[in-house]
């Protein structure tokens, strides 16, 4: 006897075919810059980039694209890069903005001891002195140059430095590796490259690498500071060999693939105007940009150091 065509339907719904798990829902992006790059700069609205203060004034984290996240202060910056097999970062600030640094990261879901390596620019206290309690709170290996790495040891500026006597000294940290110019540095996904850019201090660095988000891919480039800022007595046109430098690392960065252009000083690449929508973030010419800005500064330095002859 033959099921009727009604019962055979009500069976035939009754029937479920495993296709697999569904696809996970995919996670809130933490801190998108939409929302949290005009909150930063509303937070950090009226600080005097020049003024200390602003070195320990928190910030909120943000998302720059892809994996990058600005987690510094409203003075300082303080760049992170995630990756399943672990993450980096890059400056901790001046001994106080430590932990405002490690709040910002843990804001975002990362946990502090998935922070592999830290990373720096330039080796004074605003931007290396939070790294001493960032190891310590990361367990993370400490990268620098050679010239860095001595400075880093003793907590205080080389005596080539131009501002050398004049800062204050900053708690020193033990550098885990020597990192080189040029040398391509591999951490999971994340493949970053060292740029030696000697100048504002003996052993500045820059750094470059490649963000994905999904097919958006754009080219990231952490500069460093480039400024040609001294003691009182220092003068740059005494010390050509400094000169020489300094102008070799401006052509070096004004030639990287440059997309999104980050900075050791927030103010220095107009960061609160970009996270705020008022300036472009991404501008392939960004680094060419910042290094001509950079060069016509120490030109307006070297001609007033003439005229005071």
């Amino acid at each position: 006897m033959s099921a009727s065509p009604a019962l055979l339907a009500a069976a035939l719904q009754s029937i479920v075919i495993p296709l697999g798990k569904p696809p996970p829902h995919p996670e809130p992006i933490k801190a998108p810059i939409e929302t949290y790059g005009p909150l930063w700069a509303q937070t950090c609205a009226g600080v005097d980039p020049a003024d200390s203060k602003s070195w320990t004034k928190p910030a909120p984290a943000v998302r720059i694209h892809a994996n990058v996240y600005l987690v510094g202060t409203c003075g300082i910056s303080s760049i992170l890069i995630t990756s399943p097999e672990g993450d980096i970062l890059i400056d901790g600030g001046p001994e106080r903005a430590a932990d405002l640094i490690a709040d910002n990261v843990r804001s975002l879901g990362v946990r502090l001891r998935d922070i592999r390596w830290i990373l720096q620019s330039h080796e004074h206290g605003d931007h290396v002195g939070g790294i001493a309690r960032l190891k310590e709170l990361t367990g993370a290996s400490v990268l620098a140059s050679a010239p860095a790495a001595r400075a880093m040891a003793e907590g205080s500026a080389d005596p080539g430095d131009p501002q050398a006597g004049s800062l204050p000294t900053f708690p020193k940290v033990v550098a885990d590796r020597i990192v080189r110019d040029g040398q391509l540095l591999r951490l999971g996904d994340i493949n970053i490259t060292a740029h030696a850019t000697p100048g504002h201090t003996p052993g500045a660095m820059s750094w470059s690498w490649e963000s994905c988000d999904g097919a958006v891919c754009r080219s990231m480039v952490y500069a460093d500071s480039l400024s040609a800022v001294s003691s009182a007595t220092y003068k740059f046109s005494t010390h050509p060999e400094v000169v020489a430098e300094f102008r070799a690392s401006l052509a070096k960065v004004a030639g990287l693939r440059c997309e999104i252009l980050l900075t050791p000083h927030p103010a220095a690449s107009n960061t609160a105007e970009r996270l705020n929508g008022d300036q472009p973030l991404f501008n392939p010419a960004a680094c060419k940009d910042y290094a001509a800005k950079q060069g016509r500064a120490l030109d307006a330095r070297l001609a007033t150091e003439a005229g005071a002859k």
